[in-house]
């Protein structure tokens, strides 16, 4: 079997974004992704859904270049005005070649 080592990068954002962020980690080089609804409670409390709207999970499995410009963009661009959190965790895939 061969497994190729990837990164799986995950992106817990307000849902109002979700086309935005869609549109840059395929710009920044992501070749697929998942999303799933979120919630739960951070630093800034427990969100209030009839206000805020839900949050979103999106995950994206990709090489690690791709990664580093998916956090990068995310540190610029989003993070100093919404509530977006995002982690990178190490994945070795089957079938890696469909990611990069």
């Amino acid at each position: 079997m061969n497994l190729v080592p990837l990164k799986l990068v995950t992106i817990v954002a307000e849902s109002i974004l979700e086309k935005k962020l869609v549109e840059e980690i395929k710009r920044l080089g992501a070749k697929g992704y998942t999303i799933v609804p979120a919630r739960g409670e951070g630093s800034r409390g427990m969100r209030s859904l009839d206000w805020e709207g839900q949050n979103i999970r999106l995950e994206t499995i990709v090489p690690e270049e791709v990664a580093l410009r998916i956090l990068a963009r995310l540190q610029e661009a989003y993070f100093p005005h919404y509530a977006v959190i995002a982690y990178v965790e190490n994945v070795f895939v089957v079938r890696g070649e469909k990611y990069v």
